[in-house]
């Protein structure tokens, strides 16, 4: 929801940035890769409990996830480069839920189970509309420098993030933002599910 009103806003930043970074032996594959594994950091952390240096990973993964599609539309986007980025996003997006399990299974292991469940709806129905938005040549107007279609909702990026935020900065509370969180995914899920039918429907 805040996507649209957000990334208009941090796209020149992210632009100087990668404009800096622009130099030989510095790819956008190697800073996803590089993002990926900082991020991977944030389980491990989450578990042990040390949720400041969990957020550090996690913010230092978001930043360069922005940076890696930045230098990718200096140099042309490329669909592995777009693979790569959208997989490991997913496989971190789940990472962060499970890392607040571990962390107390009992206060978190019921919410965090609903937020997972609730991201493989989010994911699914993202999926599952791109390939076939891509198959009929479907235009993104809202999202044109994205590898694949991106049909909004309640629950997209920067609103996950603030959840993660969130969430290190008072753990305490996880379990009740999964919850009211992984019920506003499932609007998302049904709002994408329908609006993508429907969509695709006249074709």
């Amino acid at each position: 929801m805040l996507d649209r009103h957000l990334h208009p806003r941090i796209k020149p930043l992210l632009g100087q940035l990668a404009e800096k970074l622009d130099r030989p032996g510095i790819t956008p594959d190697g800073i996803t890769l590089v993002g990926f594994a900082i991020g991977v950091l944030a389980l491990p952390l989450l578990a042990l409990g040390w949720y400041l240096h969990a957020l550090l990973a996690i913010v230092l993964n978001r930043l360069l996830d922005g940076l890696d599609g930045a230098l990718a539309r200096r140099r042309g986007l490329t669909d592995a480069g777009g693979f790569l980025d959208i997989a490991l996003d997913f496989l971190f997006y789940a990472l962060v839920p499970f890392g607040f399990i571990l962390a107390d299974p009992l206060a978190n292991g019921l919410a965090g189970g609903w937020l997972l469940f609730a991201f493989i709806g989010t994911g699914s129905s993202f999926l599952a509309f791109a390939a076939l938005a891509a198959k009929h040549n479907i235009d993104n107007p809202g999202y044109a420098h994205k590898s694949f279609y991106y049909l909004g909702g309640l629950t997209e990026g920067t609103e996950t993030i603030a959840l993660f935020v969130l969430s290190c900065l008072f753990p305490e509370a996880f379990a009740w933002l999964a919850w009211v969180f992984g019920a506003l995914c499932w609007l998302t899920t049904l709002t994408r599910v329908w609006s993508g039918y429907v969509t695709l429907s006249r074709f």
